[in-house]
């Protein structure tokens, strides 16, 4: 199978099914027959991200705003996953791209949160070596 729309939509309907491990599947042959699509790496990315596999969700991520700086949305979805991740000083500046890019409140609201993560990591005492 090579249509890249049938994997597409194929990887749409495992990850609203609530399978994003087979939607990946679907969806990792697509970028590999249509590697600078966006809208199949936004796809990818979430699919990686829902099921928990935030390093190649991370990878995506970064080529799709490579591919777009001025994508809000990935911005937001990068900033997410680091931030799932625990690495949150490297989340803080994506989400507040996002949060520029976008203007939605939510994204405001959630680099606030991140900020905070970022304040209480920092003052959290490091362990003895």
């Amino acid at each position: 199978m090579t249509d890249i729309r049938q994997l597409l939509d194929h990887g749409r309907e495992f990850r609203a099914a609530g399978d994003p491990s087979t939607a990946a599947r679907f969806l990792t042959q697509a970028a590999s027959h249509a590697p600078a699509d966006r809208t199949v790496l936004t796809e990818l990315a979430l699919a990686h991200f829902q099921s928990a596999a935030l390093g190649r969700a991370e990878g995506v991520l970064r080529e799709l705003v490579d591919l777009d700086p001025s994508d809000g949305y990935a911005r937001l979805l990068l900033g997410r996953t680091l931030s799932r991740q625990s690495r949150h000083a490297e989340a803080l500046p994506q989400l507040r791209l996002a949060a520029a890019l976008t203007r939605d409140p939510a994204v405001e609201a959630e680099v606030a949160r991140v900020r905070e993560r970022v304040t209480t990591d920092r003052a959290a005492p490091r362990p003895s070596p």
